[in-house]
C-alpha cells in the first residue's frame, strides 16, 4: 500500500468521530466507553477495508484501475469524483453554517455505557460518508498495488491511534486534561461546520497530491 493514504487515517475520525471520542472522555465511566469505542472502530475500519479491498478485487478483474500516472484510468475517475463530492460536501456545510448543530446523538454519548460506545464506534466508521470514501481510496489503492489487507496494518493503526488520543491525553495528563476536554467538546459542537470543511479540504489535498 502505498503510503500517499496513510494521512487518510486523520480524516476517518475527523468531526463527529473525534467529537465522540472526546466526549466519551468527560464520562463517569470514561476509560471504559473509551477501550469500548476504540474497538468498535477498529473492527469497522478492518471489515471496511476488506469489503473495498475485495470490491475493488472484483473490478480489477473486469476493469483496470491502471497506473497512478494514468489520469484517465479508473482509479483517477474515482478519485476525481471523490474530489467532486467532497467539495459539494463543503458547499452544503458552508451553506448551512448558521443553522449547524452536532448530532443529538452526540449529547447522547454523555450517559452512555460501554455497549452504546461500541456501537458507536463500530457504527460510525461504516456509515459516515467521509469514512466509506477514505475506506474506498484505501481499497482501491491496495489494488492498485496488489497488496492485501494486511498491508493497511499501519493505515488501520493510525486511525486507532488518532482516535484513542482524547483517551491518551486523559491518562496522561488527568487533571489538566479533564479541565480541558469539556472546553474542546464545547468549542468542536459549536464550530461543527469549520471542522468538517477542514477535514474535507486535508482529504482533496492528499487525493490530488
Amino acid at each position: 500500500m502505498s503510503l500517499q493514504v496513510l494521512p487518510l487515517a486523520i480524516t476517518m475520525m475527523a468531526g463527529p468521530q473525534i467529537m465522540s471520542a472526546i466526549i466519551l472522555t468527560t464520562t463517569s465511566r470514561a476509560v471504559r466507553v473509551s477501550l469500548a469505542f476504540l474497538l468498535g472502530v477498529l473492527i469497522a475500519v478492518v471489515v471496511g477495508v476488506t469489503i473495498t479491498r475485495s470490491l475493488f478485487a472484483l473490478l480489477g478483474s473486469n476493469v483496470s484501475l491502471g497506473k497512478d500516472s494514468d489520469n484517465s484510468s479508473v482509479g483517477k475517475i474515482i478519485q476525481y469524483v471523490l474530489v467532486a463530492l467532497l467539495v459539494l460536501l463543503i458547499l452544503r456545510d458552508y451553506r448551512t453554517r448558521a443553522t449547524s448543530e452536532p448530532p443529538k446523538w452526540l449529547e447522547a454519548l454523555m450517559e452512555a455505557d460501554p455497549r452504546r460506545a461500541f456501537k458507536t464506534g463500530f457504527i460510525m466508521i461504516l456509515v459516515m460518508p467521509s469514512d466509506v470514501m477514505v475506506m474506498l481510496t484505501v481499497g482501491a489503492n491496495l489494488e492498485q498495488h496488489h497488496a492485501g489487507v494486511g498491508s493497511a496494518a499501519a493505515f488501520i493503526a493510525a486511525t486507532v491511534l488518532i482516535a484513542a488520543l482524547p483517551l491518551l491525553a486523559l491518562l496522561l495528563f488527568r487533571r489538566r486534561a479533564q479541565r480541558a476536554m469539556p472546553a474542546v467538546r464545547d468549542w468542536m459542537n459549536s464550530h461543527s461546520w469549520v471542522v468538517n470543511i477542514i477535514c474535507c479540504l486535508i482529504f482533496i489535498v492528499i487525493i490530488l497530491v
